[in-house]
């Protein structure tokens, strides 16, 4: 894709980074970025970005300001510059892409919103397993910030009945300590002990570590908001120290 400047005023990019490395970011990203006049984002994620972007001007907003930080694009924009939204991972995928459409209807302007993907923590993670997620899957997140408890449970059994793979994003914080012990119960009523799964911590960043476990391991492991975990189907394996879900080739 090339990008011209004459064109990109009052334009906004959604941009996903995903784990943060450059190495990680798709070419269109990164050429999104350097376009940019601008980069918005969540603190973490532009600390990031200034190895490579530093000269760039940037502007953030702690957590839980998600409303304000798009709304500062909007702003910036209005103004004739070209913005970069970022977002870790995937923006469409428990990302900024869909609160920023949304606000776009509280402007009356012809600010054009282009979303940029990125790779999401279930490729990344599942990529650093083996091949977890190689059939039906599903991502659930276990954060009732914005989800009621009793959505995510009734996802979760859904998923465990379907027979899904499984990724789950937001297993645990200092508020949530026992949501991947609780989740993992959901999914014992359906699943058995053994069931092949595995979690990757800090994915793409420094310290970045794996291990394979059972469901029942997996249960009592102690994890944070920067790992995620994989559930295999009922048809999972662990082929070499890797977690693989096969396509179904009957080998």
């Amino acid at each position: 894709m090339f990008f011209r400047k004459d064109v990109m005023n009052k334009k906004i990019y959604i941009v996903g980074m995903g784990p943060g490395s450059e190495e990680a970011m798709t070419r269109e990203a990164l050429k999104a970025l350097e376009e940019s006049d601008i980069i918005i984002g969540y603190t973490v994620y532009l600390d990031l970005l200034k190895a490579g972007f530093g000269h760039k001007e940037m502007k953030s907003t702690p957590m839980k300001q998600e409303v304000e930080r798009c709304r500062m694009c909007f702003d910036e924009a209005e103004q004739g510059k070209t913005v970069s939204m970022v977002s870790s991972g995937d923006a469409g995928i428990y990302g900024m892409a869909s609160i920023m459409y949304e606000i776009s209807l509280e402007y009356d302007s012809d600010i054009e919103l282009q979303v940029i993907p990125g790779i999401t923590a279930a490729s990344s993670g599942a990529a650093i397993l083996g091949a977890p997620l190689n059939h039906d899957f599903c991502i659930i997140s276990l954060s009732d910030l914005l989800t009621p408890w009793e959505k995510i449970e009734k996802r979760l059994k859904s998923a465990a009945e379907g027979d899904f793979a499984i990724a789950i994003y937001n297993p645990s914080s200092k508020k949530r300590a026992d949501y991947l012990m609780k989740a993992c119960d959901i999914l014992l009523e359906t699943m058995e002990e053994d069931r092949p799964c595995g979690y990757v911590k800090n994915i793409g960043r420094e310290g970045t570590e794996y291990r394979i476990c059972t469901l029942a391991e997996l249960r009592d492991a102690q994890v944070d908001m920067f790992t995620t975990c994989f559930i295999g189907n009922s048809q999972t394996k662990i082929i070499d120290n890797k977690l693989v879900t096969p396509r179904g080739y009957g080998l």
